[in-house]
């Protein structure tokens, strides 16, 4: 088993909170590429965590958490920057963020700044996420899946409330096509595939994905499963049924549980082989939905075994 270079953002999230009988605002270590490298971790995988973090206390709690789960940060840089928060609010168990910070820390990234030795050799690589829609960190992430030899793997991860209006969507569809077309797997939400392609089902957005050249492209679709494209027709895998109470870090366990699975494994044989491993994805982001928060509620290979060992 080698290890998964995962490139992206870390950051503080203030989740939305009660203590006294007043509104408070909770502190937990966030980002979704973060919550990724995390889970892996977590599921058994090795995992190198790259991208920016800020000069802060903050920074310091995040570098302290990463390597408390096993997480490397050789290729991690240190920038001059505050920590990214992320205000974190929930309708139901659904998350919505905004974040303050400027310029973003997880966003400093150069593409000079990348360890290629550490890109070089990796056996998974993960881009994307909101450092997408950074100069530096684009270039960085470009530079990277050049290098990469490995298996590419890209979740565009969208966060509506960073688009200023419609150019910046379009600027950010076609970073995701570019990306999607050099990717082994490609894993996007139901929300994702709906702001980026708004007149297409999510079949039709996983067939045109596809039709670019990523190998499997997996839809979650929350309480309904995920929609898996591995071969000619798609399949509807469902998910587990839990009782969930914060849906945050759910789409990032999917990532993570197939990523660890592409690293114990490899890419899998046949289409029934995908439909197998996002079942196993869904239990783990069935588990992570009922506890509150992200990368903290990430669990092992054992907890997702006892939870659903019917």
């Amino acid at each position: 088993m080698g290890y998964a270079v995962v490139l992206g953002e870390a950051l503080i999230d203030l989740l939305d909170a009660e203590c006294g009988g007043g509104p408070v605002f909770r502190q937990a270590i966030g980002g979704g590429p973060l919550n990724v490298a995390v889970g892996v971790a977590r599921l058994g995988g090795t995992a190198e965590f790259v991208g920016s973090l800020g000069d802060d206390v903050l920074a310091d709690r995040i570098r302290a958490f990463l390597a408390d789960a096993g997480v490397g940060l050789a290729g991690a840089v240190t920038v001059p920057a505050p920590t990214t928060l992320a205000v974190t609010t929930h309708t139901g168990a659904e998350p919505d963020f905004r974040f303050y910070g400027e310029p973003p820390s997880y966003g400093l990234l150069a593409a000079d700044d990348l360890d290629v030795t550490l890109v070089e050799g990796a056996d998974v690589l993960y881009c994307g996420s909101i450092v997408l829609l950074r100069p530096p960190t684009l270039a960085a992430a470009r530079r990277a899946w050049s290098l990469a030899p490995g298996l590419r793997v890209f979740d565009p991860n969208v966060r509506p409330r960073l688009l200023a209006g419609p150019a910046e969507l379009a600027g950010l569809r076609q970073v995701v096509v570019e990306f999607a077309a050099g990717a082994h797997l490609v894993k996007l939400s139901g929300a994702d595939a709906a702001l980026l392609w708004p007149d297409e089902p999510v079949e039709g957005v996983a067939a045109y994905l596809r039709e670019l050249g990523a190998g499997t492209v997996v839809v979650t679709l929350g309480a309904d499963g995920a929609l898996v494209a591995a071969g000619p027709d798609p399949v509807r895998v469902p998910a587990p049924t839990v009782h969930a109470v914060d849906a945050t870090g759910a789409g990032d366990s999917v990532m993570a549980a197939l990523v660890a699975e592409l690293l114990a494994d490899g890419e899998p044989g046949t289409p029934a082989d995908w439909h197998q491993r996002v079942a196993f994805a869904l239990r783990v982001a069935g588990l992570v939905c009922e506890s509150p928060g992200g990368a903290v509620a990430m669990p092992t290979r054992d907890a997702v075994r006892r939870r659903f060992a019917d």
